[in-house]
């Protein structure tokens, strides 16, 4: 197992972070090593200045936390996104598509995203928690023909995060062909080294400098 730290996406997407958050966030991320930091898109110009010059990433949200906004606004989003200095992009999937078998728009959508994204990482948020066994299948499946890198579980603002389940199914799904991010629900290391074995090579949490220290944090993300 690799250096835990550089599995995390160092998260803080609440409504109401601070601009002095995001920067102690930053700090906090070179600090330790984290993988990236994982911020809504507003806060993407400031992540980028104070991380410049560090290995760690800015990650940011499209489509978030629903996944409805028509394709067009996501793709302008994204494209603002990366022009701003974000790295990595984690978009939401369409829900109503994926419960409707949508094949056509959502291979379009999630193209178009990627294409927007050139050679940077695009994951796709299924939100996991409000799909059966078989939507995550599907979703997985679909995000693979459509060109995406990651598969994620959650945005941590629906009912229910990652599950170990969940990961394994979207690992056994996707194999080697895209990367799993697990997110959402993740306090603890034990959780967090369950959330690896099943297959996670990215984890998204607000609790990492906690895990690291062994311990177990308070919080919903």
């Amino acid at each position: 197992m690799k250096n835990l730290a550089t599995y995390i996406d160092h998260t803080l997407l609440k409504q109401d972070a601070s601009a002095s958050a995001i920067i102690t966030l930053c700090e906090e991320a070179k600090t330790h090593g984290f993988a990236s930091v994982c911020i809504q898109p507003h806060y993407v110009p400031l992540a980028a200045k104070e991380l410049e010059g560090s290995s760690v990433l800015v990650c940011t949200v499209i489509g978030f936390p629903l996944g409805q906004n028509t394709t067009e606004i996501k793709v302008q989003e994204t494209k603002l996104a990366i022009a701003q200095g974000a790295h990595e992009i984690d978009m939401v999937i369409n829900l109503s598509w994926v419960k409707a078998r949508k094949d056509e728009v959502l291979i379009q959508e999630i193209a178009a995203i990627k294409a927007a994204c050139g050679s940077r990482i695009l994951k796709v948020i299924l939100e996991t928690s409000m799909l059966s066994p078989e939507d995550i299948v599907y979703a997985c499946k679909i995000s693979q023909k459509a060109g995406a890198n990651f598969v994620k579980t959650s945005t941590g603002f629906a009912n229910g995060g990652a599950t170990v389940d969940a990961v394994r199914l979207m690992k056994q799904t996707v194999g080697d062909a895209l990367e799993v991010k697990a997110s959402g629900g993740i306090r603890d290391l034990a959780t967090m080294k369950a959330m690896i074995a099943a297959g996670a090579t990215r984890i998204g949490t607000s609790s990492g400098i906690a895990i690291l220290a062994g311990q177990k944090a308070s919080g919903s993300y």
